[in-house]
C-alpha cells in the first residue's frame, strides 16, 4: 500500500498516461489489490481492479458455498452489499470525465452466476471499475491516494468479511436458495413445467420496472384447488401452489385480468429471484423459451417445413433463408431454432404472435384451399410436438377457442386469480363444432441441426476485434449490429455482454463439422470446468461485468447474426 502511495505521489501533476505506472499487485493490511488495466484517458473506459481477501480473514462458513446453488446465491449477496457501499463512495472525488467513479456490476431481481464476485475455499474476490482522477489530462495523485488507499479499504472492510454481514439475512437467502433448488428438482423429477406458489406477487411496479407492485390493489396469487400441490422443501413447511404439468396449457380470460402477467412471471421463472421480489417461488423449467413473431429478422437455412410448405415458385422450406422474414415465417423459425437447441416448453402470447400462424378457422379453410395456403397453423402442430418430441406449450389466448380441442389444461385468469376451467372448455369444444379440419399431416416433421461455418463470424472492426453489448438488446459484433429485442428472457445487460464474447469464441471454434448445438454445448463445458471468466478477453485480468446467459439465448443471438453462414 505504501508503494502505491509513493507512486501516486510521484506522478501527481504529470500527464494522464503516467497512471500506467500503478498497474500491478499491492498488499494492503487485510486484502490484496490487483490493478489489472489502467485507462489511458479520463474519458475512456474506466480502470479495472480486483480486491482479494483470504478466507482466513474473510471467515466464510464453508457451508455457505459448498454447493453450487448456495455459492451463486452467496456471491450475489456479497455483490449487492458491495454495490450499496460503492454507491456511497462513487464520485466523492471530483475531476474530469469519469474521475472518482467506483462501480460494480449491479444485479437486478434475478440471481445470476456472475464474474463480479468469486468465492472459493481460498479467498473472496470483488471486481470493480474505477475512474482515476484527473484535472483535464493531468494526474491528481493525492485524489487517487484518497480513492485507492482510503476509500477502497473502507469499501472492502464493509463488503467482504463475514463480520460485515447480517448473518440472519444471509442465512435467509441461503435457505431460499435451498428451497428454490428443491422445487426445481421436484419439477424435473415429475417432468412438469412450472410452479407458482400461493401468495406470490406477480404484477410489477410499471412497464419499465421489474420490482413488485406495492401500491394500489395487489392480489396475491392463489392456486385453483384442482391444480394445487404441496412441495416438500428443506426449510419450513411444504410450499403450496399451482403446478403447470407437461402438455398443452392455455391461459385465457378477459383483457387486463392477468393473463400476460402470469406468462411474464413464468418467463422469468427460469431464473431464481431474490427475497422480497414476490416471485421467489415462481419456478419454471430452465429450458422453457418464449417465442414470438419477429418481422424483418434474417433466417439462415432453417428447416421450417413442419409449419410452411409449398411456397410459390417452389421455394425451399427445408433450408429456408431470407433477409426479411414475415411475422408467420419468423415465428415458425423461432420455434424450429428453439427445438434445435433442446427447448422443453414454448411460452407463447397471442398478442405477440402472427395471427395466421396461430390459427386458420373453418370458414377460411373453406374459402382458401389448403393447396393454396403454405402455412400449417400452430394449432395443428402443437399436439404432435408434445407427443413426438416431448415439448410442452403454454399459450395465452383471448380470441380463439379452437385451441380447446388440443389443450390438456385451461386456466382462466379472473381479476388476477386463476380458475381451472378445463372441464368447461372441453364441454364447449364437444358441444360446438368449430368446423375446421386438421392440416399438416400425421406427424410433426423433422428438426434439422445445422453446421455453423466460421466465415460467418467476423468480429473485426478495422484492424481490431469489436464485440460489445449496446444495452440489453443490442450487440455490436465487428461491423454488424445484432438485434436481440425479441429475446424476452434476457434480463441483464451483463448477459448480453457475455453473449457477445461467446459469439467471438464460437466463431473460432466453428470447424465446419459441429452443429450449433454441439458448439454451444462445448463452450458451456469449458465454462463449467473453468468458470465464466474463461469467455472473457481479459481472462485472468478482471472480467468483472459478465453474467451467465442460457444456451437458448446464445444460440438465438447467433441465429440473428446477419452474416451467419451454415450448412
Amino acid at each position: 500500500m505504501e508503494r502505491l502511495r509513493q507512486i501516486l505521489t510521484r506522478i501527481d501533476g504529470r500527464g494522464y498516461k503516467a497512471y500506467k505506472d500503478i498497474q500491478g499487485e499491492y498488499r494492503f493490511p487485510f486484502f490484496t489489490l490487483y490493478i489489472d488495466y489502467v485507462q489511458g484517458d479520463p474519458f475512456a473506459s474506466p480502470s479495472r481492479i480486483r480486491v482479494r481477501m483470504d478466507q482466513q480473514r474473510a471467515r466464510y462458513d464453508r457451508q455457505w458455498y459448498a454447493d453450487e446453488h448456495r455459492r451463486i446465491a452467496l456471491e450475489d449477496w456479497v455483490l449487492r452489499q458491495a454495490a450499496r457501499e460503492v454507491q456511497s463512495l462513487s464520485f466523492r472525488v471530483q475531476g474530469t470525465g469519469k474521475s472518482g467513479l467506483f462501480a460494480v456490476d449491479r444485479p437486478g431481481q434475478e440471481i445470476l452466476p456472475r464474474t463480479a464476485v468469486v468465492v472459493n475455499e481460498r479467498y473472496v474476490e470483488l471486481r470493480l471499475t474505477v475512474g482515476l482522477p484527473a484535472r483535464g489530462r493531468t494526474v491528481l495523485g493525492n485524489k487517487a491516494i484518497q480513492m485507492l488507499c482510503e476509500d477502497l479499504p473502507r469499501l472492502v472492510q464493509r463488503s467482504l468479511p463475514a463480520s460485515s454481514f447480517d448473518r440472519e439475512k444471509l442465512e435467509e437467502r441461503l435457505r431460499l436458495a435451498d428451497n428454490q433448488k428443491a422445487i426445481r428438482d421436484y419439477l424435473r423429477e415429475k417432468g412438469w413445467i412450472a410452479f407458482v406458489a400461493n401468495g406470490s406477487i406477480l404484477p410489477r411496479e410499471s412497464g419499465v420496472s421489474d420490482r413488485p407492485l406495492r401500491h394500489g390493489r395487489v392480489v396475491p396469487f392463489q392456486s385453483p384447488p384442482t391444480m394445487e400441490v404441496a412441495i416438500e422443501v428443506p426449510h419450513g413447511e411444504p410450499i403450496r401452489g399451482m403446478v403447470i404439468k407437461d402438455g398443452i396449457t392455455l391461459i385465457v380470460g378477459g383483457g387486463y385480468h392477468g393473463k400476460s402477467t402470469l406468462l411474464k412471471a413464468l418467463e422469468r421463472g427460469v431464473y431464481d429471484h431474490i427475497e422480497g421480489d414476490g416471485r421467489e417461488y415462481v419456478i419454471t423449467d430452465r429450458n422453457a423459451v418464449k417465442v414470438r413473431a419477429e418481422d424483418g429478422r434474417r433466417v439462415e437455412k432453417v428447416n421450417i417445413s413442419p409449419f410452411i410448405n409449398n411456397l410459390p415458385f417452389g421455394r425451399d422450406t427445408v433450408r429456408f433463408s431470407t433477409d426479411d422474414a414475415s411475422g408467420s415465417t419468423s415465428q415458425a423459425t423461432n420455434i424450429m431454432e428453439s427445438l434445435e437447441m433442446g427447448a422443453s416448453c414454448l411460452l407463447i402470447d397471442e398478442d405477440t404472435s402472427a395471427t395466421n400462424f396461430m390459427i386458420r378457422d373453418g370458414r377460411m379453410q373453406a374459402l382458401v384451399a389448403k393447396g393454396k395456403e403454405p402455412i400449417t397453423p400452430f394449432i395443428d402442430k402443437v399436439r404432435q410436438m408434445y407427443e413426438e418430441l416431448g415439448v410442452s406449450s403454454v399459450l395465452v389466448l383471448g380470441g380463439s377457442g379452437d385451441y380447446f380441442d388440443v389443450a390438456d389444461s385451461v386456466i382462466m385468469m379472473d381479476e388476477y386469480l386463476p380458475r381451472d376451467v378445463t372441464e368447461e372448455a372441453k364441454a364447449i369444444a364437444a358441444a360446438k363444432s368449430n368446423g375446421r379440419k386438421r392440416e399438416g399431416g400425421d406427424s410433426f416433421g423433422e428438426v434439422t441441426h445445422r453446421v455453423v461455418l466460421s466465415k460467418g463470424f467476423d468480429p473485426r472492426k478495422g484492424k481490431k476485434e469489436k464485440t460489445d453489448a449496446k444495452g440489453l438488446h443490442t450487440i455490436q459484433f465487428g461491423t454488424t449490429t445484432v438485434d436481440l429485442s425479441a429475446l424476452e428472457q434476457l434480463v441483464d445487460v451483463s448477459q448480453t455482454r457475455a453473449i457477445a464474447e461467446m459469439m467471438r469464441l464460437l466463431g473460432r471454434m466453428a470447424d465446419g463439422r459441429k452443429t450449433l448445438k454441439q458448439l454451444v454445448d462445448e463452450l458451456y463445458g469449458r465454462i463449467e470446468e473453468k468458470g465464466l471468466d474463461v469467455i472473457s478477453p481479459y481472462f485472468g485480468q478482471h472480467p468483472g461485468d459478465l453474467a451467465l446467459p442460457r444456451k437458448l439465448e446464445v444460440a438465438a443471438a447467433v441465429n440473428r447474426l446477419r452474416t451467419l453462414s451454415v450448412q
